[in-house]
């Protein structure tokens, strides 16, 4: 079976025509790997695969690795394999070498070594929509007319300083609501001083990120864990140490220095599905208060709970103020409405209200004002209500036509929530390569694997269930079926 580091070095084998084979096959490796296109902690394909995607012999695939191993660019581990260094050669380098020697055509401007770094980590889709897209909502079924009155009856009467900048941290209407709400649906304690509003998740992190922690600052992220937190934590000079993941959610090693922050997804952990238990959830509360560790709860899907009982806020079992609660509408209404909150604890309100106006100029007055609205007349809560009996069938259309097609045993760790699954697979199945199969029949998918930091000791594709129809999901899935069945058989 090809791979997709063996398509990309017999590509760049085909630019390079100057020198011996071996010689060749080092500059296409090497390259890659200085430009970005093997990203750090890419595995490559052992040597007799590699030979055999390209049609040579072993011998010069390993002596390949080996020079680029000697030179630092390479690591290999016991049991596991070849991988692109953490550390590259060139971050070694003074200022006037990195200058003299890096590679920028005459005229373009060189990103930042962060710069790079988020882009070669980078996760975002191109396609944000469609089967089996994890994260997205049916946003077909936002319930348009009701939004529009609305929005329409407060343009009647819009009040002048929506039309402007926010100075605190969203507007009040917005607040009281969703402090109402909160209690009621999440457990959550809170006033609606406490509320700051946002332009999505990434921004809250971001701002939390550059007011509680100092470059250098430990954070702890969970392993697997979703690849924008970490995006933004890196690109604010921040470490972050991935933690095992159980099927509770983070664990607490003993043996890891105490972090700044804590960045966990309780109700729903992203990607795997495991939801953290009272004793867990006690036992991280009473870890962080002694290290004085501030933990970052990501509640992004919560309201999905099908078939057992809401699971509450970990802010709300909190006896102190080191949890930040986050939340979004982007999993309830619709992406784009890039609305999202985050409730802080007291002592910092003031002070985070300060800063999100300084740096982002908060706005989208009648956006804010429409949501109170919509929250305040009963809108939010029926529709949510309503999508989650949707999204409730169409996850059982899914789990039956797994069980049917492929055994149960596929089905990975099953919460009874969210908008995606997990479609488990065999260590020996190259998900990452399944995944881009997939992409080129037009479903959409993500390899489980490459939501790991380190070597990913599970494989899966997460298949987002919310945009597929039941009655469509058995028809929707058999490519993956499809393509599947041959690499089982091997």
């Amino acid at each position: 079976m090809r791979t997709l580091v063996g398509d990309l070095v017999a590509c760049r084998l085909g630019q390079t025509a100057a020198g011996t084979l071996g010689k060749r096959l080092y500059d296409a490796l090497q390259q890659s790997i200085q430009k970005g296109m093997l990203a750090p902690g890419t595995r490559l394909p052992a040597s007799r695969d590699l030979a055999a995607e390209l049609g040579v012999s072993r011998n010069t695939v390993m002596a390949a690795y080996e020079q680029l191993q000697s030179e630092g660019y390479l690591i290999t581990r016991a049991g596991s394999g070849t991988f692109v260094s953490a550390r590259l050669p060139e971050s070694d380098l003074s200022a006037v070498e990195r200058i003299v020697s890096t590679d920028v055509p005459s005229g373009q401007i060189a990103l930042s070594r962060r710069g790079e770094q988020l882009l070669n980590r980078a996760g975002a889709s191109q396609r944000q929509w469609g089967a089996f897209m994890p994260g997205v909502p049916d946003v077909r079924h936002f319930p348009h007319k009701t939004w529009r009155k609305i929005t329409r009856r407060l343009n009647l009467r819009l009040p002048v300083e929506t039309l402007s900048y926010s100075q605190h941290g969203g507007y009040a209407p917005l607040q009281h609501a969703l402090a109402d709400y909160l209690r009621v649906a999440r457990s959550v304690k809170c006033t609606p001083e406490q509320i700051l509003i946002a332009s999505g998740t990434h921004q809250s992190l971001d701002l939390l990120a550059k007011m509680l922690c100092n470059p250098g600052d430990r954070v702890w992220v969970e392993e697997p864990g979703y690849w924008g937190h970490r995006s933004v934590l890196e690109i604010n000079g921040l470490e972050t140490v991935p933690i095992a993941v159980d099927d509770e959610g983070i664990t607490l090693p003993a043996d890891v220095a105490p972090p700044r922050l804590i960045c966990v997804t309780p109700s729903h952990q992203y990607p795997t599905g495991a939801v953290m238990g009272l004793a867990r959830r006690q036992a991280l509360l009473r870890q962080a208060q002694a290290w004085g560790s501030i933990i970052i709860e990501d509640d992004y899907d919560s309201e999905f709970r099908f078939g057992e009982s809401p699971v509450p806020a970990l802010q709300g079992l909190a006896q102190d103020e080191n949890v930040i609660y986050l939340g979004t509408f982007s999993k309830t209404l619709y992406p784009g409405l890039r609305t999202s909150y985050m409730v802080v604890p007291d002592s910092l309100t003031a002070h985070l209200k300060v800063a999100h106006s300084e740096l982002y100029r908060g706005g989208y007055g009648l956006t804010q004002l429409a949501l109170a609205e919509f929250i305040r007349e009963g809108h939010y809560a029926a529709h949510v209500r309503r999508m989650r009996q949707l999204y409730g069938q169409r996850r059982e259309a899914l789990v039956e036509t797994i069980r049917r097609e492929l055994g149960a045993e596929f089905i990975g760790q099953d919460s009874h929530a969210g908008l995606h699954l997990i479609l488990a697979l065999p260590p020996e199945i190259d998900d990452v390569a399944l995944a881009y199969g997939l992409e080129q029949q037009g479903i959409w998918t993500r390899p489980l694997s490459v939501y790991y930091r380190g070597e990913a000791n599970r494989r899966g594709l997460i298949l987002g269930y919310a945009c597929v129809e039941a009655e469509a999901m058995t028809e929707t899935f058999l490519p993956v079926v499809h393509a599947l069945l041959p690499l089982l058989a091997k």
